[in-house]
């Protein structure tokens, strides 16, 4: 599976007072990267919940902090996703400060299940989902 990159930029409020950005909004960044990953291949989470009838959720984080992100800076979400059989993907992510240094900020892998919208049990990936990892 191809490396997908989302921009973003870091704004006030993702900053504690000094400036720096607070460590749980990093898990707020790697979440809009998945996102955008998945609506970059033509799936909404708004669809899938409806019609396919599935959710997914993070069951598993572990997230290495690098270098600190700041006020303004523009940053480069990565997202590396692999199947982890049939109900689950695992998402390499990594955080970098966009420009010349392409400095990592930070790296992460997430383990994300996929859920029936109505019991939350585990259950496997919708076909037209499956098909993006083969």
């Amino acid at each position: 599976m191809s490396r997908f990159v989302w921009p973003t930029r870091v704004y006030w409020e993702d900053t504690d007072a000094g400036g720096v950005v607070y460590y749980a909004n990093y898990l707020k960044f790697l979440e809009r990267a998945r996102t955008e990953w998945l609506r970059a291949r033509g799936h909404s989470q708004a669809t899938l919940a409806a019609d396919a009838g599935v959710l997914f959720s993070v069951v598993d984080v572990k997230i290495r902090y690098r270098r600190p992100a700041r006020l303004d800076d523009l940053l480069l979400v990565s997202c590396e996703p692999e199947l982890d059989g049939a109900a689950s993907v695992i998402f390499r992510q990594q955080i970098h400060r966009s420009g010349d240094s392409g400095e990592l900020l930070a790296e992460a892998s997430v383990r994300v299940a996929c859920v029936s919208a109505t019991s939350f049990r585990p259950r496997r990936l919708p076909p037209a989902l499956s098909r993006e990892f083969s």
